[in-house]
C-alpha cells in the first residue's frame, strides 16, 4: 500500500501526448525580437553575445549558434525575449536565423526531405548516437527522450548501441580533432540510406569552441544535414518532436 499511495502522489510518469506538451514559462525556446527594435539595441545585444549569435541590420539571432544564455533577454526587456516554445528543429539551416519582427513558427521544410527518409524511416528508426566531443549535457537529454517521461520508443524511435543496426547517427558535441576520426568510421559502418542529425549548439556551429585549433569540423562540409536541432543542451521534445517532422509522423 505504501507503494502504490507513492505511485498516486506521483502522478503520471510520463508525457501523454508529446506532440501537445507545455513547458513551464521559465523554458527558453523559440526567440522574439521586437519588429521596432532599434540599431543601437541590437548592437548593444550583439555586443554582450558570448557566442556572436547576434547580427545588428536587421536584428537576428541564429539559434544554431545561440547558447540561450538569456543575456540578450534580461539586457533589453521588451524587446528580446525567449518564449516557452520547444518545436525549433529545423531542416534547413537558414531557418534557424531569427529575424526581428518575425513571430513565424519554427517547422520542417518538406522540399528538404530526402525521398528515401519518408520512404524507409516513417514507422521506424534506430539511430547511433556519438559524442564527438560532448560536454555530456546534450547526452544526458538524448538520453531522457527515451525514459519512462518521453518514451520515443512509442514511436518506433530508439537509440542502438552498433552502427551497423542504426539507420543513421546523431552527433552531439562541437567535433573534436581526437573524435573526427571515430565520427568518419561510425558514420560509414551505418548503411545506406542514412540520415544525419545535429543535436545542440555544439554540434550544429561549434558553439563557444568555434574556432578552437582543436576542432575539426571537416566531416559536415561531406554530407546533407538532415536535421538540426538547437538547443543548449536540446530539450527531448525539441529532439522528439523535430525527428517525428523529419520522417512525416502525423
Amino acid at each position: 500500500m505504501r507503494e502504490l499511495s507513492i505511485f498516486y502522489r506521483h502522478g503520471k510518469q510520463y508525457v501523454p501526448d508529446l506532440r501537445k506538451a507545455e513547458l513551464t514559462p521559465l523554458f527558453r525556446g523559440r526567440p522574439m525580437i521586437s519588429a521596432d527594435i532599434s540599431q543601437e539595441e541590437a548592437g548593444i545585444a550583439a555586443s554582450i553575445c558570448p557566442v556572436d549569435a547576434i547580427s545588428i541590420s536587421p536584428c537576428t539571432i541564429d539559434i544554431g549558434k545561440c547558447v540561450f544564455c538569456n543575456e540578450c533577454s534580461f539586457c533589453l526587456p521588451g524587446k528580446i525575449r525567449f518564449t516557452d516554445d520547444y518545436r525549433i528543429a529545423s531542416n534547413n539551416r537558414e531557418d534557424l536565423l531569427i529575424k526581428q519582427g518575425n513571430d513565424n513558427l519554427l517547422r520542417i521544410n518538406p522540399g528538404f526531405i530526402r525521398y528515401e527518409i519518408l520512404s524507409f524511416f516513417r514507422h521506424a528508426l534506430k539511430l547511433r548516437q556519438v559524442s564527438a566531443g560532448g560536454d555530456n549535457s546534450a547526452e544526458m537529454e538524448l538520453n531522457a527522450a527515451g525514459n519512462v517521461n518521453f518514451d520515443m520508443g512509442r514511436y518506433g524511435i530508439e537509440f542502438v548501441a552498433s552502427p551497423r543496426h542504426a539507420d543513421g547517427i546523431v552527433i552531439t558535441g562541437p567535433i573534436s580533432q581526437n573524435m573526427s576520426k571515430a565520427l568518419q568510421i561510425t558514420f560509414d559502418s551505418v548503411p545506406s540510406p542514412k540520415i544525419i542529425i545535429l543535436a545542440g549548439t555544439d554540434a550544429i556551429s561549434g558553439g563557444i569552441f568555434t574556432g578552437s585549433p582543436a576542432l575539426n569540423r571537416e566531416f559536415l562540409g561531406k554530407y546533407q544535414i538532415d536535421l538540426y536541432v538547437p538547443g543548449n543542451p536540446p530539450h527531448p521534445l525539441t529532439f522528439i518532436n523535430g525527428v517525428l517532422d523529419l520522417i512525416g509522423h502525423k
